[in-house]
């Protein structure tokens, strides 16, 4: 079944609910045995951060995102995939990313989730600033040389 998933990407300011996306997603399903998910909560930097703004363009994000879940359903034989990413200001404790992929067996939906985070976390195209505690702006978060190290391991089939 794999290539016919249609995997569901979203980018919204708005919160989303981690148990409601995962019943949508296996709801009156009974060939799904497996799901595996992950949220992103925006942490607090030892209490030196107010918030972290995620600034995107609108339409090519979502773009992207859709393109790398569409490898994703080609390369795992997936039942479903669902990929949301917030964009605003994100106070800590909040919600910033959820990945749900869901598939007959765990080696699937545990690979593809991978997958699909390591390229949020090194090539999506969202921009983040910090808003400091002590009421000052703080700068563009830089990408993690381990982020883009962790996705180095799918590279074959780019």
């Amino acid at each position: 079944m794999a290539g016919a998933v249609l995997p569901v990407v979203r980018i919204q300011r708005q919160d989303f609910d981690v148990a409601a996306e995962i019943a949508r997603l296996t709801q009156g399903r009974a060939d799904i045995g497996a799901v595996v998910s992950f949220s992103g909560l925006c942490r607090d930097e030892q209490g030196a951060l107010s918030a972290l703004e995620l600034e995107h363009y609108p339409g090519m994000a979502e773009a992207e995102i859709a393109r790398i879940a569409a490898e994703a359903v080609e390369r795992w034989p997936l039942q479903g995939l669902t990929a949301i990413h917030r964009h605003g200001k994100i106070a800590p404790g909040e919600n910033i990313v959820l990945v749900v992929a869901a598939s007959a067996h765990r080696h699937a939906a545990f690979e593809a989730a991978n997958f699909l985070m390591d390229y949020l976390k090194s090539r999506a195209p969202f921009w983040k600033k910090e808003h400091r505690a002590d009421g000052s702006e703080g700068g563009w978060v830089e990408a993690k040389e381990a982020d883009a190290t962790a996705a180095q391991r799918w590279k074959a089939s780019e």
